[in-house]
């Protein structure tokens, strides 16, 4: 709902991407073990959703209503970037510690994992 001003006459508005920041943020920590790409891109255009809102918001503070969901948005959309940059990290660990061939083969890989715990 709209908050009405009744001193100034105004009416404050939500900032427009707001909850598209909000599910984009929340969208991009879910996805950050699916190769780390996904949460890449959604915390991309997350981060860019809310600096552009920041600016409008900048320029008339007053007009708006919901920036605590544009911060809390990006917030998380970081964490998401985080998150999948650490995702990518570890699986450029597991492919070049155990090769492509080995993450393909479950086997493979049980036997590999089996050798490097000493058993």
């Amino acid at each position: 709902m709209e908050e009405t001003n009744f001193n100034n006459f105004e009416t404050k508005q939500k900032l427009p991407n707001a909850s598209a920041v909000m599910i984009l943020g929340v969208l991009s920590i879910i996805t950050c073990c699916c190769y780390g790409i996904l949460s890449l891109l959604l915390g991309g255009v997350g981060i860019y959703l809310a600096n552009k809102d920041t600016a409008v918001y900048n320029q008339n503070p007053s007009l708006y209503t919901n920036f605590k969901n544009i911060k809390t948005g990006k917030l998380l959309c970081i964490i998401g970037i985080v998150l999948g940059v650490i995702y990518l990290i570890y699986l450029a660990w597991l492919i070049s510690y155990f090769g492509w061939e080995t993450l393909q083969n479950p086997e493979l890989l049980q036997e590999k994992m089996r050798e490097m715990m000493g058993q």
